[in-house]
């Protein structure tokens, strides 16, 4: 997918607003003596922004507009450093939650629905994002937030709630407790639009089954908007992303260049008509490719895989380069294996450990099993991990994302 006349046009609009505001990237145009693109080449050439350059500017040194015309702020966690705040104009949150109503409508939700919202509010985009777009839409929001499983539920069932809003690990557990609980007969859900991680197919299944809803994975991130980005339709053939919006390209994380349509990399973004904030070729780090050709649905816009996983989640273990996606592979192959597992690695006695806890999906000989896990990863990745097969229900279940790996290595 090479950038446009159009789409070129509005990267010089967002150029002149970034040198005009001299923040970090305006420096580096100038720098380069760049104040204009005319070709593919041209954009090909301008620097990459990082989320540290992001954290460097810290509070609010992203802004490209005068101070009142923010009528918000977003932010990260700030887990792994200084947080990042994005500035927001008015056009910036209309424009995000016209790009949320799009979502909903590529997932077929209308007016009509009754949309409970789980993620978290406050200064992160989750909630109030699903909010902003549900209004938009004209449907009827259930801003619950995260948490308070119990009344999640008892809402859930007295509203008549038809869309879930969540993580998918918090679907998985509401799942859980409702067949726990027997309440699948009066519960109305009919689908689900699940974001903020990546989930496999032996996972999704269960949440499909379990719910009996249709699946939809939305996409987005704190410093491009938010959630809202982009959606699977009802075919499922990746995710339609709104090129009026962002142009986005796949790069090869070595080397910085861009890869042919249908290869894997890393996910790059350009905002184009971002007003607080905008970001030229911001890495995300996030793993996918694009699609080419037409969707089945007919739309024109363009669409990427699921995200596979992250470039820099790589995990270095005996010397030997892992991705969580890898093991995740593996597990995937054992049907006497449910979708919920946790990777621990651990340094002891000079040498690296990782140990694998995952859970059965029904009763098995378990330590057959954890052998036959142990030599599937030793036969692909190069390694003898210790397995520990587990009942289903023992690993911890999330309100907001799980967490798959945890490197004690570092503690």
């Amino acid at each position: 997918m090479q950038i446009n006349e159009t789409q070129l046009k509005q990267v010089n609009t967002q150029i002149g607003r970034l040198i005009a505001a001299d923040n970090f990237y305006g420096k580096r145009l100038k720098a380069a003596g760049v104040d204009k693109v005319e070709t593919v080449e041209d954009f090909l050439n301008l620097p990459f922004s990082e989320k540290e350059d992001l954290r460097e500017a810290y509070p609010l040194g992203l802004m490209t507009c005068k101070e009142e015309d923010i009528v918000r702020i977003h932010s990260s966690s700030g887990t792994t450093g200084k947080p990042v705040i994005i500035p927001y104009t008015a056009k910036d949150v209309d424009d995000w939650g016209e790009m949320f109503k799009r979502c909903y409508e590529f997932a077929g939700i209308t007016n009509k629905d009754r949309i409970q919202i789980t993620p978290g509010y406050g200064l992160w985009t989750a909630g109030i994002g699903f909010q902003n777009g549900c209004e938009k839409l004209g449907a009827m929001a259930i801003p619950m937030g995260p948490g308070n499983t119990p009344k999640q539920l008892q809402m859930m069932i007295d509203m008549k709630s038809t869309v879930l809003c969540a993580t998918s690990s918090y679907a998985l557990l509401l799942a859980e407790e409702m067949e726990k609980q027997g309440l699948k007969d009066k519960i109305c859900l009919k689908k689900g639009v699940f974001g903020s991680e990546r989930w496999s197919d032996k996972m999704r299944q269960r949440i499909h089954n379990e719910l009996g809803i249709e699946l939809y994975d939305i996409y987005g991130l704190t410093e491009i908007y938010g959630p809202g980005i982009g959606i699977n339709c009802k075919y499922d053939t990746g995710m339609h992303y709104w090129d009026d919006y962002i142009y986005l390209e796949i790069i090869d994380p070595a080397t910085g260049k861009n890869v042919p349509d249908g290869e894997w990399g890393e996910i790059v973004i350009t905002t184009l008509v971002k007003e607080g904030a905008p970001l030229i070729r911001f890495r995300t780090h996030d793993l996918s490719r694009i699609i080419p050709g037409e969707c089945p649905c007919g739309s024109k816009f363009p669409r990427i895989d699921v995200i596979s996983g992250r470039s820099d989640d790589m995990m270095k273990i005996k010397g030997v380069n892992v991705f969580p996606k890898q093991i995740e592979e593996i597990l995937a192959t054992f049907p006497e294996l449910s979708s919920e597992y946790q990777i621990r690695i651990s340094h002891l006695d000079g040498k690296d450990s990782m140990r694998i806890y995952i859970e059965a999906s029904g009763s098995n000989d378990f330590k057959d099993l954890q052998k036959k896990v142990a030599d599937a990863v030793k036969s692909k990745i190069g390694f003898t991990p210790l397995v520990y097969v587990v009942e289903l229900g023992f690993l911890p279940r999330s309100e907001k994302k799980s967490k798959r790996v945890i490197d004690e290595r570092f503690d």
